[in-house]
């Protein structure tokens, strides 16, 4: 078997994790967020539980990937003989179905760069993302996107991810800075800031019951934790790396990245006559970006030549996260069936295509509804809780004993870390699935029945 690939560089491995968790999760539920539930309270809530919650859960898939050198389900195997290395499959299997209709969503994406650059958005935003959605061009920009996928990761570590992600998450940060400055020129741009950041703590007080669950979920997915993915990348480090250093700079840099989205988004939404109700009308999701965004740059000074450039960006950004997600599945059939890394991805990627053409050609967004409720809100939360679990409880030496290679006195820091993995991260993960359950009930039921 030839040699396991590492990172060439620390700034390397910084950026692919950063690239992971800037995504579509970032664009079209953060800023909607944090204007549904009192704008800058919600942020205070938000930043608060990326430090309780997604911080320590990073730190644990770091220290599983670099301890074992493998992917989730070769970690798992290798510190557990008993059932809890089936964590692992949660992990992969929840991997490989999000990408499968991340990757038509990231298609829609695409399009609605080209309607950008021949100055297409329409009026009427609802009507046009019904056209864009289902049919032929849709598992057309679905295949192009993943083609895309395979071929960054059909290179591998350094040749393939690690050289992408170099060029194309400084893409993302000038080009976000420079439509954020923009945005700030537009004419209802002060009012979109009171809106974003302004504190309502009414708000919080009287709805503090969806507000936690919210602000919880979004510090989680915004981190690409549950997936795999830190665990596969942390796994082609050195040890030397100061884990938790790294944590914060990633950390850091994806909540500034988020948080410049919505000095982008919420300008050029009020700018192009669209009221706070009105946005919170159309909801999140696809329809915050693709219905609310497009269709306040059909009413902008310079719309479409805006629009073009944001979602552009928003295609680079899809796809340094696509790459990561895509490595969790490679990685497990190089590590523990000794396939090539380009049959390997072939392989995968035509799989992952496939499972995703009944999302792209499906008009109603059933099947997104059916894959996303099951993946992103049960399968993504159970893996994390799990292994939460596991190092918290069971597994602690490992953990600490990783967590301390690069650090020179861990101290109480260690503890302390344990103990938030053992108290409120699984108690809030545990709430969250809870509720992600009852919704995700509801939600498939509503289609089926």
């Amino acid at each position: 078997m030839a040699q396991r690939e590492t990172w060439a560089t620390r700034a390397g491995f910084i950026l692919a994790a950063v690239g992971s968790a800037v995504g579509l999760g970032n664009v079209w539920r953060f800023p909607y967020q944090v204007g549904e539930f009192g704008g800058a309270a919600f942020l205070v809530v938000y930043l608060a539980l990326i430090a309780v919650i997604g911080f320590p859960v990073i730190l644990v898939e770091f220290t599983v990937g670099r301890y074992t050198d493998r992917n989730p389900v070769g970690a798992l195997k290798q510190i557990s003989t008993s059932s809890w290395q089936r964590i692992g499959w949660v992990f992969v299997v929840a991997g490989f179905v999000i990408l499968s209709y991340y990757s038509v969503v990231a298609g829609w994406v695409l399009q609605y760069t080209v309607y950008g650059l021949q100055g297409n958005y329409a009026a009427d935003g609802a009507a046009q993302f019904g056209a864009t959605t289902g049919g032929m061009m849709s598992v057309l920009t679905h295949a192009i996107f993943m083609a895309a996928v395979i071929a960054v990761v059909g290179f591998g570590i350094r040749r393939g991810i690690e050289f992408s992600v170099k060029l194309m998450v400084p893409a993302i940060i000038i080009l976000l800075a420079g439509l954020a400055i923009y945005a700030g020129t537009l004419s209802s741009a002060g009012e979109a800031y009171a809106y974003y950041l302004s504190p309502d703590l009414g708000t919080i007080a009287a709805n503090w019951t969806s507000i936690l669950p919210a602000a919880a979920a979004q510090a989680f997915f915004t981190l690409s934790l549950g997936m795999g993915v830190m665990i596969t990348y942390a796994s082609y480090l050195g040890e030397d790396r100061n884990l938790a250093k790294d944590a914060v700079i990633i950390v850091g840099l994806d909540t500034a990245i988020a948080f410049t989205v919505g000095l982008v988004a919420f300008p050029v939404l009020f700018s192009g006559d669209l009221a706070v109700a009105d946005i919170v009308a159309i909801g999140d999701g696809p329809g915050f970006i693709f219905i609310a965004l497009s269709q306040a740059f059909s009413n902008i000074p310079f719309g479409s030549v805006l629009g073009a450039v944001f979602f552009g960006t928003v295609t680079i950004a899809a796809l340094s996260s696509a790459i990561s997600i895509m490595e969790v599945v490679v990685s497990y059939l190089i590590d523990e069936r000794g396939v090539d890394r380009i049959p390997a991805t072939l392989l995968i990627g035509t799989a992952i295509f496939l499972f995703g053409v009944p999302v792209a050609y499906d008009g109603s967004l059933s099947w997104l509804t059916v894959y996303d409720e099951l993946a992103n809100n049960i399968l993504l939360i159970l893996g994390a809780l799990l292994l939460s679990i596991y190092i918290g409880w069971i597994q602690t030496d490992i953990g600490l004993e990783e967590l301390g290679k690069g650090i020179r006195n861990l101290g109480g820091w260690g503890t302390a870390w344990i103990w938030a993995l053992r108290v409120p991260v699984v108690v809030t993960l545990v709430v969250i699935l809870g509720l992600n359950a009852i919704g995700a009930y509801e939600a498939i039921s509503g289609i089926i029945g």
